[in-house]
């Protein structure tokens, strides 16, 4: 089978070669992330507000969305590597009809509680109406990025990782061009303000699905899709959904750490909420493409453990541990070097920019150390150890960090906050070096 390069090629310039095209896309979407939030800054610090209070929602979706894609992809490639071409196939028809399921319910359940969530965190009327606004659209438009998705998961299991570089790559440079347009009213473009940057993501979601879709029906895919398999089996959607369900948990975790955070900051200034929502729009441009190895990494696991090959999988382990911590040390470099400047992209009001650059220096000591948890949970995911992946993510964004976050306010006020990030990557990159010893083979 074509994929036999996954247990034969060397390690570096295997993973290399799978991680490089996630690492550009996942760059390039953390840049839109980045100038998104600049050009809805230039509304107002009020606009930027009502978008930061959506995002932890937003991140909800591409929690249930990747997490069960990761759960699919571990499945198939797992079968891959066993040689099951035929199951590996009826695993991709039903993780596309499951995934076209779960995109039409987030729809339906985002339309319904997004105003609910939204009036309990802001009693300003404006930020309220925005970002209502601004989440109606993302939910309504949502089916198409659960689709998009569950597509780039079946290419990743197959190594198409340049395919899915590109499917991602143009939907967010379309989302970067129609940012501005949108929002100010550009040529011919109304001006819709915050509206405009939903609606400029929603097509960008449009333009990937759009380019996965030409791209299957090409015939360029090994994988096939068959209607007559789609009816999920005990035996494969179990599976998948053993994985998927702890994946899907594992990402939405940072939208309850967020929630969370933005109620114990709020009582001491909305300010705060702001420089939590432009500190996650900057930590993105360096886990993102962190991601993008571990997404690298994932399929390469899964196929050799399903091979067999062992010490092959603790191998790239510690390869892909060793190149994420170097992204994470210059992550943590400019941060301590450049902190108002970074502040400075997103807001002029001296204040903030202050305190959010006292903000990014303490986070910024965990950045390191946290590369160890980030592997750690991708690894065991790949090995279809979800539940203890989980572990190592609800210790991450619940279990420490919340309580140390809750003592830390009461003693140090703000700052006790931000150094509750520290205390919980050291915490839990302890236990999870622990649980990958116990538990990888």
């Amino acid at each position: 089978m074509n994929q036999e390069y996954m247990k034969e090629k060397p390690v570096l310039p295997l993973i290399l070669s799978m991680s490089t095209p996630m690492m550009l896309s996942m760059l390039v979407q953390s840049l839109y992330n980045i100038i998104d939030s600049i050009f809805v800054a230039k509304i107002g610090e009020d606009a930027l507000a009502a978008v930061s209070l959506v995002y932890p929602l937003q991140n909800l979706i591409t929690a249930l969305t990747v997490g069960f894609g990761v759960g699919m992809n571990a499945r198939i490639a797992f079968y891959l590597g066993a040689g099951e071409k035929e199951k590996a196939d009826t695993a991709t028809s039903q993780g596309i009809f499951l995934g076209t399921v779960h995109g039409i319910l987030v729809t339906i359940a985002g339309l319904f509680f997004a105003p609910v969530y939204l009036r309990m965190y802001t009693q300003d009327e404006r930020v309220l109406s925005w970002s209502i606004a601004y989440a109606n659209i993302i939910f309504g438009m949502s089916a198409l990025l659960v689709v998009g998705v569950t597509f780039e998961k079946v290419y990743q299991a197959e190594g198409k990782m340049v395919t899915t570089m590109t499917g991602m790559m143009a939907g967010c440079i379309a989302n970067i061009i129609l940012d501005p347009l949108m929002i100010f009213g550009i040529g011919f473009f109304p001006k819709m303000g915050v509206q405009g940057a939903a609606v400029a993501t929603g097509l960008g979601w449009v333009v990937t699905l759009g380019y996965y879709l030409w791209y299957y029906f090409s015939g360029r895919v090994t994988l096939k899709i068959r209607m007559k398999e789609m009816r999920p089996t005990k035996e494969i959607s179990v599976r998948m959904y053993q994985v998927g369900i702890p994946a899907t948990l594992n990402m939405a975790l940072p939208s309850l750490l967020i929630s969370a955070l933005n109620g114990m900051l709020a009582v001491y200034s909305q300010m705060y909420v702001v420089i939590l929502g432009i500190y996650f729009k900057l930590q993105s441009f360096i886990y993102l493409p962190a991601n993008g190895i571990v997404q690298g990494m994932r399929p390469l696991l899964s196929y050799n453990y399903g091979a067999g090959e062992k010490e092959r999988v603790r191998k790239i382990f510690r390869i892909c541990l060793e190149l994420i911590a170097g992204i994470m040390c210059i992550g943590m470099l400019v941060c301590l070097c450049l902190p108002q400047e970074l502040m400075g992209m997103f807001t002029n009001n001296s204040q903030t920019i202050a305190e959010g650059a006292k903000a990014l220096r303490i986070i910024s000591l965990g950045f390191v150390i946290s590369a160890v948890s980030v592997v750690c949970a991708g690894a065991l995911e790949a090995l279809g150890k979800g539940m203890s992946s989980l572990v190592i993510t609800l210790l991450r964004y619940v279990v420490i960090i919340l309580p140390a976050a809750y003592i830390g306010s009461h003693f140090l006020g703000v700052t006790g906050v931000w150094s509750a990030f520290v205390i919980a990557e050291t915490l839990t990159a302890i236990v999870a070096i622990l649980i990958w010893k116990r538990q990888r083979m």
